[in-house]
């Protein structure tokens, strides 16, 4: 019995020490982060801009953080998908992710309640214009002439693409219709998972035009399946140079923009967050990341944490009256 006894205490003890040390183990586990490989969420598909920037980022945080930082595509829901899994990781930063600008465009229409408020941002990385592609067989040489066939066109005859349903390149399209004196859904928009599958189905002549960012069409125009005929912008891209504003061409002084930052769930450690964006910071000023997104044409923007949350605190409320403006707010 007084082995029994014994076998009990140790038992006891060795649990009330396990116990102590779950609660010990947190604060050591952030002091040691990251001790084990991160994972990255992409809300858009592999081959898109979104996915070739976080995979640059991800690749350049391995190398300063040193664990693997793996990229997950997590697509569907016009964006919904990703930005979810990312505000309900676990908030240990184990798991971070790129925010893209839909997050400030999606409760607006009743997709989601996530807003950038749900996150801890932790660094803006990137902002670019879009750009109006379409096929290389395409009879459209420039954009006037594009402008005078989609005006003269029935209303949804001509079918675009380039992001989910209300996406930023939604968004853009409309804008344009909008400012040619042209209903929003003149013409018809054709949903997809980011603006690689949406040139993918202008390349086999399933959609008419693609207006994404011209860097994320650019595999496709250097192939010589598909063209640029302009960006909505206040400037050309120095990168694309041959390729006019929409000012310039058509006198419409219409531009808009899509961004791409590193968020983590909200709750992450305050130091764990000043570590990555310390990273991120490190990552931006490199050359490689300077050389890989000029040679691309991706236009580079960065802002710590707190200055990127700002940004897109302030780039909700520009969304919300857009998107009311042309129809697309449920609010």
């Amino acid at each position: 019995m007084s082995d029994i006894i014994s076998r009990r205490g140790v038992l006891k003890g060795a649990a009330a020490a396990g116990a102590a040390g779950l609660i010990v183990n947190p604060a050591r586990a952030q002091a040691n982060w990251p001790a084990r490989p991160i994972t990255m969420i992409c809300p858009w598909g592999a081959g898109g801009g979104t996915d070739a920037t976080a995979r640059i980022v991800a690749q350049l945080l391995e190398r300063d953080l040193g664990q693997p930082v793996n990229v997950v595509n997590r697509t569907g829901g016009s964006g919904v998908v990703g930005h979810s899994a990312i505000a309900t990781a676990a908030p240990d930063g184990y798991t971070i992710g790129m925010l893209t600008v839909e997050i400030s465009m999606m409760h607006h229409q009743g997709l989601t309640d996530l807003k950038s408020t749900n996150y801890a941002p932790l660094g803006l990385m990137n902002e670019d214009p879009p750009g109006v592609q379409v096929s290389a067989s395409s009879p459209y040489k420039d954009i006037k002439a594009l402008a005078e066939a989609i005006k003269a066109a029935p209303a949804g005859k001509l079918k675009a693409s380039g992001t989910g349903q209300g996406g930023i390149w939604h968004l853009a399209l409309i804008g344009w219709l909008v400012a040619m004196g042209l209903k929003p859904d003149h013409v018809a928009w054709v949903p997809s998972n980011g603006a690689a599958p949406g040139m993918q189905d202008l390349a086999a002549g399933g959609i008419d035009i693609v207006t994404c960012s011209v860097p994320e069409a650019r595999a496709m125009i250097d192939a010589g399946k598909a063209k640029s005929l302009a960006i909505m912008a206040t400037e050309r891209n120095p990168q694309f140079k041959d390729v006019p504003t929409l000012n310039e061409t058509l006198g419409i002084n219409y531009s808009v923009g899509a961004w791409r930052g590193i968020g983590a769930p909200k709750g992450v450690p305050a130091d764990i967050q000043a570590k990555i964006t310390a990273a991120l910071k490190k990552a931006f000023d490199s050359k490689d990341y300077q050389d890989f997104m000029n040679a691309r044409g991706f236009g580079m923007k960065f802002a710590d944490g707190p200055g990127f949350g700002k940004f897109m605190e302030e780039g909700d409320k520009a969304m919300a009256s857009a998107m009311k403006a042309a129809g697309l707010s449920k609010a």
